[in-house]
């Protein structure tokens, strides 16, 4: 926990450079109640599109910062450190992809907003955990569809919604490693709690999820249920903001099958108010993209924020 001096400090500098603080819900709870706006990858995407500041702080991973920049070209889009990546970014890459997309006739590309602006150049339009599903309901019948590159999220979706997708083989490291084996334990534990997951989570998990939803959904769903006691499967950082809006809750983190912090993801913990106020002060590192390859993936990106509404 950093001092209120601290504090003070890197606010007064936000205000000097005009910038506005955007942090995903799996940033540390410093950083979430320092922040202009909180929100899940939609929420963010809204947020990056509608600010009027000339720098964006981004404190997420690099992906959703380079999505700030594909909304605002003309602002300044800052990351407190660009080794904060994703390991569903990461394995997907562009030239395997664009393999992988040739083999069929004429496709329809779904892409996860979270992968890189290469791959969003790819794609024909992107999703959310959020809106995948209604934007799955406006993809074209006629044309075989690709999702990628979350094979669980894929998966979840062609479940509920019968529709055929071809799948990327991705997945998130976090929510993979969910242990379906010390969940069933902690039902056993605390029958009066109801298992909440993320649909990144594998499948044999989300058979036994009572809710499944994005994070913004899991956030909200926590706040207007009766019940008292939830099993929340999906990155930790949320459970700051499920505490401070339904303080009367009891949350109970899924836990990892190994004995570690993994239910945790280590890129969206580089990020600290240290290197807030650094990445403010030197306006360093900055976010550049290619102008050709930022206009590729606008089209997808904005195609998802107009079928969204």
């Amino acid at each position: 926990m950093k001092s209120h001096t601290q504090i003070e400090d890197l606010l007064e500098l936000k205000r000097r450079k005009n910038a506005v603080i955007l942090a995903h819900y799996y940033q540390d709870s410093d950083i979430q109640d320092i922040a202009d706006f909180i929100g899940d990858s939609l929420d963010l995407a809204r947020a990056a599109k509608s600010t009027n500041a000339d720098r964006i702080l981004f404190c997420g991973v690099h992906f959703m910062a380079e999505g700030a920049k594909i909304l605002n070209p003309s602002r300044q889009v800052l990351i407190p450190d660009l080794k904060a990546g994703c390991s569903l970014s990461d394995g997907c890459p562009p030239d395997k992809f664009a393999a992988f997309k040739k083999q069929f006739d004429n496709p329809f590309v779904i892409s996860y907003i979270n992968c890189s602006a290469e791959i969003k150049a790819l794609s024909d339009v992107i999703c959310t955990s959020t809106n995948a599903e209604k934007i799955l309901s406006r993809a074209p019948k006629d044309r075989p569809i690709i999702f990628a590159p979350d094979k669980n999220l894929g998966g979840y979706l062609k479940k509920k919604t019968g529709r055929d997708m071809s799948l990327w083989n991705g997945s998130c490291m976090v929510h993979e490693t969910f242990s379906r084996r010390k969940i069933i334990d902690l039902k056993t534990e605390y029958p009066d709690a109801e298992l909440i997951a993320h649909p990144e989570c594998v499948e044999e998990l989300l058979k036994h999820a009572e809710f499944i939803g994005s994070t913004s959904a899991l956030l909200k769903h926590v706040i207007s249920s009766p019940v008292k006691k939830f099993i929340v499967a999906t990155e930790a950082g949320i459970l700051h903001q499920m505490q401070k809006q339904a303080p009367t809750k009891i949350l109970i983190p899924a836990p990892p099958e190994a004995s570690c912090a993994c239910n945790e993801c280590p890129y969206m913990k580089l990020n600290t108010l240290d290197k807030m106020y650094a990445a403010l002060d030197t306006e360093k590192p900055e976010l550049f993209m290619n102008e050709d390859l930022r206009l590729r993936a606008l089209k997808p990106l904005e195609l998802m924020l107009e079928w969204s509404n």
